[in-house]
């Protein structure tokens, strides 16, 4: 398996498994620096790399009057600052080919969104920039749909792939986890991240809103480490029921620590 570097952190390849963390969207620069550098102490006091990820633009919200955040130039600037004032890697999505340039200047990681994951333009586009690439798959496919959009990255040259799994439909309204999903997706030689927050949200469970369960990411999140992948995704938010998006399935960043205390025993147990 490759392993893909993000600045110093190394994922994949035995390397210790790595945390993206942070709200789900932009609600202000304060809320953005705050979160990550509570994130950052947790992390650095466990010996886990941290990866801060909050977006930019919610594009994909299923209501027009969803909160979307402060958009690409604004939310850049606010990325770019936790970037100088706490060295912390950047994730964060783009939804169109005409913000991938711009992303490209301050973000480590460009991450393609799960409904977008099959947008030849756009991936293609994100993997010409050089940049490490994230594929959130897409909800709607199997594991193994996600070997022809890793050839799409390829194609360009770019091996700096992470593929993060984050549930697949079960019906209206509902996700499942299949943790076979982590080692289908593995055999295609590339680092594999588990999604354990939007593994457990309710996709239009509140018919012009998602719904969520977080009382289940602690127990994915377990099982997921213990089945086997390289890296953690959690969206966390210090008063997560007042979020204005994904409140739902957000944790606590209050339970962020005791969550990282057992994950880490389950690694090393590994």
């Amino acid at each position: 398996m490759p392993q893909v570097s993000v600045g110093n952190i190394k994922i994949g390849r035995g390397n210790p498994l790595v945390l993206i963390a942070g709200p789900c969207v932009i609600e202000s620069e304060n809320n953005c620096l705050e979160t990550a550098k509570r994130i950052k102490e947790i992390t650095a006091k466990l010996n886990i790399p941290f990866i801060f990820k909050s977006s930019f633009d919610k594009a994909n919200r299923l209501s027009i009057d969803s909160y979307r955040g402060p958009g690409l130039r604004k939310g850049l600037e606010v990325l770019n600052k936790v970037k100088q004032k706490l060295k912390v890697p950047l994730l964060s999505d783009i939804h169109c080919q005409r913000e991938v340039l711009e992303a490209s200047k301050v973000l480590d990681i460009i991450q393609i969104p799960a409904f977008l994951c099959r947008q030849t333009d756009i991936v293609v586009a994100v993997a010409k920039t050089g940049k490490v690439i994230n594929i959130k798959k897409g909800q709607f496919l199997a594991p193994w749909d996600i070997l022809p959009i890793i050839k799409k990255i390829e194609s360009t040259g770019n091996k700096k792939i992470l593929i993060t799994e984050r549930g697949v439909c079960f019906g209206y309204n509902n996700l499942v986890s299949d943790f076979r999903s982590l080692g289908i997706i593995r055999e295609f030689g590339y680092p594999v991240i588990f999604d354990a927050t939007h593994s457990v949200q309710l996709p239009g469970g509140k018919g012009a809103s998602s719904g969520g369960q977080r009382e289940f990411v602690a127990g994915l999140s377990r099982a997921a480490v213990a089945f086997g992948c390289d890296g953690l995704f959690l969206e966390v938010h210090p008063n997560p029921d007042k979020a204005p998006c994904d409140a739902a399935n957000m944790i606590d960043l209050k339970e962020l620590e005791r969550l990282l205390k057992q994950i880490k025993k389950i690694e090393a147990a590994l």
